[in-house]
C-alpha cells in the first residue's frame, strides 16, 4: 500500500487544530454527559460510576479548591496516588486551574520524589495516604517551593500548615466556585502550546528527564490514534501507572476523544480479577503482563486432572496457532483447518473467560520486546495482541500493527501522519505532530534528540521491510561490540532466553568482552510451580538458584537460545541470581526496564566471574548472592 504521508499529516493537523485536552474533555461532557466515564470499587467491593457530567463537576470543584489555597496558573502539582478517580480528577483540576499536573510513580525513594519534585518547582502535591506523604516528609528541608500537600486518605495523618486533606480542598473548591461561578471558566484562556504534563524518563541511563507534552502532541496523537481505532465505548482497565505514557494517554486522554469507560484498577495483581467482572474491550499491557497470564493459563491447563480434557485443550490450542502461522505467511488454511476451527472456537472462548477476555476485540503489548511465542499464544485464541512502538518523547505511540494485518515480529507501521525513516547508522528517525515540545530546564538534551530538521533521534536501531513495517533491533547505546567488534543485541538475546517460563529477568553482558555471558533471575511465580512439579525439594526461590536440577532446566533455555543465533553471539557462561529483580529493587526502572548501569555495578563480582576463565563449554557459573 502507498501512503500519502504529507497528505496524512496535514489530515492530522487540521483534526487537532486549536484543540487542547480541556476542549476534549468539555466537547465529551457535552455531548455524553449521562454516560459512565469513570468506575471503581469501593472498600465493600461494589462498583461506583461517575458520568461524564458527574465528573466536570469533581473536576470543577478540584480546580476551584486549588485556587482557593493559592495555587496560581503556570504552577506544577505532583501527584502520587494509585489508579483511582481522584487521580485524574486532581490531573484535569491542576489543568484547570491552568497548571501542570506530573503523575509520579508510587515505587519512587524518598531522593527520587525529591529530585522530580524539585526539578519541575511544584508548589502543590496529591498524595494518597500516609505512606506517601512519608516520602515527602523525608525530604521536606529539600522543597522549599512545596507549599501544599493533599492527601486523599488521611487516616494516619497528622494535619498541619503543610498538610490537608482531599475533602478540605474539595469543600474550599464547593465554596469557591458557589462565590464566583465564572472563574472556572479561566480555563479557556489554556492554549495548544502550554504544557498539557510533563512525563519523567525512566532514567535508564542517569537522572530522569522532564518530557514536556504540549495539549497540541496529546490532541494530535488522540487524532491519530481514532483513526486506526476507529471506536468509541471501549471498557478499558486502568492499572498501568499514570506516570507511564502508555497509560495517561490510552486511560486518561484518549479516553476523552474515544468516549472510553475506565475501571479503576489500583492492584496490578489483580488485573484479571477485575477483567472478569469488567469484560473488557481493549486491553494494554507491558509484556511482562501477558508473559504472565501466558504461564498461568498453561499452568492451569496442565494441572487438569482430566487427561482427556486437557488433551482437547492442548489440541484446539494447536489448532490456533497453526491458523496464525498460515495468517503471517500469507496463505489460505486448507478446509479441513478451518472445519477444526470451528470445532475448536468454543474451546478458546472458554479459556477467554476465565480471565474476563471473552469481549476483547484488541489488545496492545509495548514497552519493550515480547516473546513472539505470547503473541502467537494470544492469536491462537483468537485474541487480536499487537505490538506497537512509541517512546514518551513522541506522546507514546508511533507505529501500529493494523488489525487487518498483523506482523507478529514486528512493531507495525508508522501512525497515521508520523514520518519515519532509518539513519545510516541504523537509528529510526520521527517526525510529526506528536513528538515533544523539549526536555524541562534541558535545551541542550533537546538539542540532541531533535534535531534542527525536526526529526527525533529515537536511540532505537531498527529496519523496515517493503510493506513499510519496522523492526526495532535495540537501543542504540545498548548494543554490545564484543572484543572481535561484533555487534550484539542484548535485547533480542534477553528475549529468547525468556521464552522459558523459569527465565523472569535476563542481562546479556558481553560489551569489549571475548565472549557473551548472561545474568539471569528466576521466575518468582513459575520456578515454585516447576519444582514442585519436577519433584525438587526446596524452601525458597533463592534456594532454587543452586539446584543442580534448575541449572540443567536453564541451561536448555540457553541451548535454545544459541540454537537462534550465530556462534559469536553465543552465551558460553551464565549465572542465576538468588535475587529478584522488581521496580522496588536497583536492577529495573517502574516500567520494567533494566538498568544495566547499575546491575553492572552491583554484581561486578558475578560477571567477573563468568570471565575468570574461558570455557569451551556452557557450563554455568553457579555463584549467586543476595540483593
Amino acid at each position: 500500500m502507498v501512503r500519502d504521508i504529507k497528505a496524512e499529516r496535514s489530515a492530522m493537523d487540521r483534526a487537532a487544530e486549536g484543540k487542547t485536552v480541556l476542549t476534549n474533555f468539555d466537547q465529551t461532557c457535552r455531548e455524553i454527559p449521562d454516560q459512565a466515564a469513570l468506575k471503581w470499587k469501593d472498600a465493600s467491593g461494589a462498583w461506583n460510576t461517575l458520568t461524564w457530567s458527574q465528573y466536570r463537576g469533581e473536576v470543577r470543584k478540584a480546580a476551584a479548591g486549588l485556587k482557593a489555597l493559592g495555587f496560581r496558573p503556570g504552577q506544577f502539582a505532583v501527584i502520587m496516588a494509585r489508579n483511582r478517580p481522584e487521580h485524574l480528577i486532581a490531573d484535569l483540576g491542576v489543568l484547570h486551574a491552568r497548571g501542570t499536573p506530573v503523575s509520579l510513580y508510587n515505587t519512587l525513594a524518598p531522593e527520587q520524589v525529591q529530585y522530580i519534585t524539585a526539578h519541575c518547582d511544584a508548589s502543590f502535591a496529591f498524595v494518597e495516604n500516609a505512606a506517601f506523604l512519608a516520602k515527602f516528609q523525608a525530604v521536606r528541608d529539600q522543597l522549599p517551593k512545596l507549599r501544599t500537600v493533599v492527601v486523599l486518605d488521611p487516616e494516619g495523618v497528622e494535619l498541619d500548615e503543610w498538610v490537608t486533606t482531599w475533602d478540605t480542598l474539595i469543600k474550599r473548591g464547593e465554596d469557591a466556585d458557589r462565590r464566583d461561578p465564572k472563574a472556572f471558566e479561566e480555563w479557556r484562556k489554556v492554549t495548544p502550546d502550554d504544557i498539557a504534563t510533563l512525563v519523567y524518563t525512566s532514567g535508564t541511563t542517569g537522572p530522569p528527564k522532564g518530557v514536556m507534552e504540549a495539549h497540541s502532541n496529546v490532541c494530535w496523537m488522540a487524532e491519530a490514534a481514532q483513526v486506526f481505532l476507529n471506536r468509541t465505548g471501549h471498557r478499558h482497565i486502568s492499572y498501568l501507572p499514570f506516570a507511564h505514557v502508555f497509560e495517561r494517554f490510552v486511560g486518561h486522554y484518549g479516553a476523552m476523544r474515544q468516549h472510553t469507560i475506565v475501571h479503576f484498577c489500583p492492584d496490578s495483581a489483580q488485573l484479571f480479577a477485575y477483567a472478569v467482572e469488567v469484560k473488557p474491550t481493549s486491553l494494554i499491557g507491558v509484556p511482562r503482563v501477558w508473559e504472565k497470564l501466558q504461564a498461568a493459563l498453561s499452568s492451569g491447563i496442565q494441572a487438569d486432572a482430566d487427561e482427556q480434557r486437557r488433551t482437547a485443550i492442548l489440541g484446539a490450542i494447536e489448532v490456533g496457532r497453526k491458523l496464525v502461522r498460515l495468517e503471517q505467511a500469507g496463505q489460505e488454511p486448507p478446509a479441513e483447518l478451518v472445519a477444526m476451527a470451528e470445532r475448536a472456537r468454543p474451546v478458546w472462548m472458554a479459556i477467554r473467560s476465565k480471565v474476563g477476555l471473552q469481549d476483547l476485540e484488541w489488545a496492545i503489548t509495548g514497552a519493550a520486546p515480547i516473546n513472539p511465542d505470547v503473541i502467537e499464544f494470544f492469536q491462537a485464541l483468537e485474541i487480536r495482541l499487537w505490538e506497537g512502538w512509541g517512546m514518551t518523547e513522541c506522546t507514546v505511540g508511533a507505529t501500529y500493527n493494523p488489525l487487518e494485518r498483523i506482523k507478529n515480529g514486528t512493531v507495525g507501521i508508522a501512525d497515521p501522519g508520523i514520518e519515519m525513516k532509518i539513519a545510516s547508522d541504523g537509528e529510526v528517525l520521527l517526525r510529526g505532530g506528536n513528538l515533544m515540545r523539549g526536555y524541562y530546564k534541558d535545551p541542550e538534551k533537546t538539542a540532541e534528540t531533535i534535531d534542527a530538521e525536526g526529526w527525533l533521534h529515537t536511540g532505537d536501531v531498527g529496519e523496515v521491510d517493503s510493506d513499510g513495517y519496522l523492526r526495532i533491533i535495540d537501543r542504540k547505546k545498548e548494543l554490545i561490540i564484543t572484543a572481535g567488534g561484533k555487534n550484539i543485541s542484548p535485547a533480542n538475546l534477553e528475549a529468547l532466553l525468556k521464552q522459558h517460563p523459569l527465565v523472569g529477568q535476563a542481562c546479556v553482558i558481553g560489551d569489549r568482552r571475548p565472549y557473551v555471558s548472561a545474568l539471569i533471575v528466576l521466575d518468582p511465580e513459575v520456578a515454585p510451580v516447576w519444582a514442585r512439579k519436577a519433584g525438587t525439594p526446596f524452601t525458597s526461590v533463592a534456594e532454587l538458584a543452586s539446584n543442580p536440577a534448575v541449572r540443567a532446566e536453564v541451561q536448555k533455555a540457553v541451548d535454545e537460545c544459541n540454537r537462534h543465533v550465530s556462534q559469536v553471539e553465543a552465551i558460553k557462561r551464565f549465572t542465576i541470581l538468588q535475587s529478584d529483580w522488581t521496580p522496588d529493587t536497583d536492577e529495573l526502572t517502574p516500567t520494567l526496564k533494566l538498568k544495566r548501569r547499575v546491575i553492572s555495578q552491583k554484581y561486578a563480582g558475578e560477571i567477573e566471574n563468568m570471565y575468570a576463565r574461558e570455557e569451551r563449554s556452557t557450563e554455568p557459573a553457579t555463584e549467586a548472592r543476595r540483593a
